[in-house]
C-alpha cells in the first residue's frame, strides 16, 4: 500500500485540508495572543458556534448564506464579548484571563445547549461542490479540495495585508511593541479591537467550513482547542508563518502517523510539541515581541 502513488497523494490532501483548517482557526488565536497578549480559550467555542450559526442560516437560504454570514455573526459575538469582558481583563494577568475564559467555554457551551440543543445538526456541502474529481491518480472529495484553496486563499490575503498595507505594518508594530506602537501615535485600542473581531470572524468561518465534514455538535469547540493551541505552541505566537506552519506540522504528523503508525499516533504530536519546548520554547517562528 505504501508504494502506490494514490495512497500518498490521497493522504497528502487529507493532511493539507486538515492543516487548512487548523490554520484558519489558529491564524485568529495566535494573532490575539501575539497582538493582545491576552490568553482566550473561549476562541474553540466562537468555531462551534460559527458552525451552528452556518447550519441555521443554511436551513433558511442554502450553505451560501451560511458561509458568508455565519463569520459576520460570531464577529458580532465577539463585539459583545470584548466590550463586556475581554477589553476589561486585558490588564488582570495570564492567570485571570485563563480562568475566566475557561469559564467562558462552559458559558457558550450552554448557551448553545439552550439555543440549539443536544443534537447534532448536519450541513450539506453546496452542490457546485458536491461530488468527487480525479486528482493526481485518486478520486477526492471536491468540497475537501474546496477547504484546501480556501485556506491557502485567506492565507495569500493575509500575508498581503500584513506585509503590504499600512494597517498590517500597525499590526506588526503592535505585535513587537504595542508600548512604542502607541507612542507612535497608533491607535493600539482600536487595533486590538478590530483584530479579535478579525480573529472572532476567522473562527466562525472555520466552523462553517467544517461543518459538512464533522457533525455540528456543542463539543466541538473544546475538540479543536487542544490541537489548536498545540499548532500556535510550534509554530509560534504573533506570527503568521508560524500559523501556516504549525498547522501543516500538526496535519501531517497526525494524518501520516494516523495510517503509518496507528499505535503511535496519539502520542507522536504531544512528543514533537514536548521536543519544540525544549528545543525552542518560543516556537519556530515567533513574532520578535
Amino acid at each position: 500500500m505504501t508504494h502506490d502513488l494514490g495512497f500518498w497523494t490521497l493522504q497528502t490532501l487529507n493532511a493539507l485540508q486538515l492543516s487548512m483548517l487548523l490554520f484558519l482557526l489558529s491564524i485568529g488565536l495566535t494573532v490575539i495572543f501575539g497582538l493582545m497578549h491576552f490568553v482566550n480559550l473561549a476562541h474553540g467555542s466562537l468555531y462551534a458556534m460559527g458552525a451552528y450559526f452556518g447550519a441555521s442560516l443554511a436551513a433558511v437560504g442554502g450553505y451560501w448564506l451560511g458561509f458568508f454570514l455565519a463569520p459576520v455573526a460570531v464577529a458580532g459575538v465577539g463585539v459583545l464579548l470584548y466590550s463586556g469582558l475581554i477589553k476589561r481583563m486585558r490588564r488582570s494577568g495570564p492567570m485571570a484571563q485563563v480562568l475566566v475564559t475557561f469559564g467562558l467555554i462552559f458559558a457558550l457551551l450552554d448557551l448553545t445547549r439552550i439555543f440549539w440543543g443536544d443534537l447534532a445538526l448536519a450541513l450539506d456541502a453546496p452542490a457546485l461542490l458536491d461530488g468527487r474529481v480525479a486528482f493526481l491518480g485518486v478520486e477526492y472529495p471536491i468540497y475537501r479540495l474546496f477547504v484546501i484553496v480556501l485556506g491557502l486563499a485567506i492565507f495569500g490575503a493575509l500575508a498581503f495585508v500584513l506585509g503590504r498595507t499600512q494597517i498590517g505594518a500597525m499590526i506588526r508594530a503592535g505585535v513587537d511593541n504595542d508600548a512604542m506602537a502607541a507612542c507612535l501615535g497608533i491607535n493600539v485600542e482600536r487595533l486590538f479591537f478590530v483584530v479579535f473581531c478579525v480573529g472572532c470572524a476567522l473562527a466562525g468561518l472555520a466552523g462553517v467550513v467544517a461543518a459538512p465534514l464533522l457533525s455540528v455538535t456543542p463539543e466541538m469547540g473544546l475538540q479543536i482547542l487542544i490541537p489548536t493551541l498545540i499548532v500556535i505552541v510550534i509554530g509560534g505566537l504573533g506570527s503568521l508563518k508560524g500559523a501556516i506552519a504549525g498547522s501543516m506540522i500538526y496535519g501531517f504528523v497526525q494524518t501520516f502517523g494516523a495510517v503509518l503508525a496507528p499505535q503511535l499516533a496519539s502520542i507522536l504530536i504531544y512528543a514533537l510539541l514536548a521536543a519544540v519546548l525544549v528545543i525552542k520554547p518560543v516556537g519556530l517562528f515567533p513574532a520578535k515581541g
